[in-house]
């Protein structure tokens, strides 16, 4: 990013004032616009001089059909940039955030589902998030419950994950078995998914075969957790406002965008790539898919403590109100972190 730092005052100035018009208007953007409206205190002459040379560097472009110019991903890169470190909050969406986190539950799956759609309405682009993977989370509970003809496992994690089966009763297995497996679960509190699958292998090892027996089907629900789609996944939240944005994105590539949030995996590994420290902001072909969908997306981690557990953003068009997703996206983050902490103390 050296390179693009030294664009020098003036420009940085005109830059600035055609991203925003053109997020504002979605219309390619003229000098006189400029002049007009940006207080710039310079003349429609210089800053048309102005506009040249940034397009020159390879900040703005040309569309065919208009005099006007629009920011390349390389212009809206320079915006965000430079951009103050903490964008500050509408009011609207400081009480819509507040609302939400006081009405949460203590259960971060269920929190994440809402705070995806929390983020979608204050932005009006497609929320996404990635909850705590199973893999390395922490039992707080885990149960053997007889239900008479059936059995259920009943594991809860540290930050709030459920996981339940309803198993059929072997007819040879007992109460006695059921009450002894259920007390060797008890050991495992504290234990990770994964641990806790290793441990019951080992247990199963040394015991009568009715117990054995309950206790592989409880390591197997473990197991089963943490696959597939219980596993590392994406939840989407209010994909439908990305269609209103028709404007902003040629239909075939609308299409890509939408094929690729429903297959989840794909979905995953773009937020992995893309996932940073803090707020995140990658723009366009600054990644070859979201350069495939001419996308931006917004995230941030949230962690319970000093460590990262999970991730929060947005996805949208290029043309898209960075300060405002920016803020948006590192409010919610926080929020988050705060309830993942409390799941963890």
């Amino acid at each position: 990013m050296a390179e693009r730092a030294d664009l020098g005052l003036r420009k940085s100035a005109v830059l600035h004032a055609v991203v925003e018009a053109y997020v504002r208007t979605g219309e390619p953007v003229g000098s006189e616009t400029i002049a007009e409206h940006a207080g710039l205190g310079v003349s429609s002459a210089t800053i048309r001089n102005e506009m040249a040379a940034l397009e020159e560097l390879g900040y703005l472009r040309h569309p065919h059909t208009s005099a006007g110019r629009i920011p390349t991903d390389a212009g809206y890169r320079h915006y965000v940039d430079t951009l103050p470190a903490h964008g500050r909050l509408r009011d609207a969406q400081r009480r819509a955030i507040a609302t939400h986190f006081e009405e949460a539950i203590l259960d971060l799956e269920e929190v994440l589902k809402g705070s995806v759609l929390l983020l979608s309405r204050l932005t009006q682009y497609a929320g996404l998030a990635v909850p705590p993977g199973a893999s390395d989370e922490q039992l707080v509970r885990l149960e053997l419950i007889d239900m008479g003809p059936t059995l259920m496992v009943l594991a809860i994690g540290q930050h709030g994950r459920v996981d339940k089966q309803i198993l059929d009763r072997p007819d040879e297995i007992g109460a006695p078995a059921v009450a002894a497996a259920e007390r060797k679960l008890r050991t495992l509190q504290g234990s990770t998914y994964v641990d806790s699958q290793a441990r019951l292998l080992q247990m199963a090892a040394g015991v009568s075969s009715d117990e054995h027996d309950l206790l592989l089907m409880v390591a197997d629900v473990l197991r089963l957790a943490t696959r597939g789609e219980r596993a590392a996944h994406v939840v989407v939240g209010g994909a439908s406002n990305l269609a209103d944005e028709t404007q902003a994105w040629r239909r075939e590539t609308l299409r890509r965008l939408f094929e690729t949030l429903e297959r989840e995996q794909e979905m995953l590994s773009v937020l992995q790539d893309v996932a940073a420290d803090d707020v995140s902001v990658t723009i366009g072909a600054e990644h070859p898919t979201t350069g495939e969908w001419e996308a931006s997306i917004v995230t941030a981690p949230f962690r319970s403590g000093e460590a990262t557990v999970g991730t929060i953003g947005i996805v949208g068009p290029t043309r898209m109100d960075y300060l405002s997703a920016m803020a948006s996206v590192r409010a919610v983050a926080e929020r988050l972190s705060g309830i993942a902490t409390e799941l963890d103390q």
